[in-house]
């Protein structure tokens, strides 16, 4: 995925959770952040970040907050690019073998899932989760509770066991690292389901990206240690 009008800043404050002040060629600017995550690690005051240009006159704010630098670390927080570029990929990858129907936003049971698939006569739930929070090379999921996480692996066993296919594709929002893991510090009861998960038969990913301040693309896939 390509973004358009792509601009750097310096990050100054973030005073919620949708917004941050940025310095942009000496002028302070509101910015609409794209991750409401709390991103704690990578919102530094004086840190360099991406900003995209709206292009919808309409709106209060004029850019998109949608990477970072952390150091020389280049870290896409765009929360809505691991979806798009999980669609790019999986139509124009072998993953799956051929794929005939890639429907995204699928109900099945009390969840919304991110894609389901069709391919070679397979029926496959997939979940994609966007990673960002980085410490020493590895990859860790979530920075924060998510019961709502933790709900998804439980439901995408339990459609391997009524007879689906099921994945769950972590999206490492970094060009590089050594491999990821759950984050059972901030939420243990995430990285026992995760490990359930892959008990029950639940496919476990995770894929690292060609990240530019222009561009977001599906790389490499790196172990996962569970």
């Amino acid at each position: 995925m390509q973004y358009r009008n792509v601009k750097r800043g310096i990050f100054l404050s973030r005073p919620n959770r949708f917004i941050a002040e940025v310095e942009i060629d000496g002028k302070r600017e509101i910015c609409h952040v794209k991750n409401t995550g709390r991103c704690r690690e990578l919102l530094v005051p004086g840190a360099t970040v991406i900003l995209e240009r709206s292009e919808v006159g309409t709106r209060k704010t004029a850019y998109d907050l949608v990477a970072v630098y952390k150091g020389s670390l280049l870290i896409n927080m765009d929360s809505q690019a691991p979806n798009r570029v999980f669609g790019e990929w999986a139509g124009e990858t072998d993953f799956f073998g051929r794929v005939s129907l890639l429907k995204p936003e699928y109900t099945y049971l009390h969840s919304r899932f991110d894609f389901y698939l069709e391919a070679e006569g397979r029926q496959i739930l997939v979940e994609v989760k966007g990673v960002t929070l980085e410490r020493d090379g590895v990859l860790l999921f979530p920075d924060a509770p998510t019961e709502r996480g933790v709900r998804h692996l439980r439901e995408l066993t339990q459609a391997v066991a009524a007879g689906l296919e099921a994945h769950v594709f972590f999206i490492l929002q970094v060009e590089d690292c050594r491999y990821f893991t759950p984050n059972a510090e901030t939420h243990p009861a995430f990285a026992q389901a995760l490990r359930e998960a892959k008990a029950g038969g639940v496919g476990i990913h995770a894929f690292t990206c060609t990240v530019k301040e222009d561009a977001l693309f599906i790389k490499d896939e790196v172990p996962v240690v569970l």
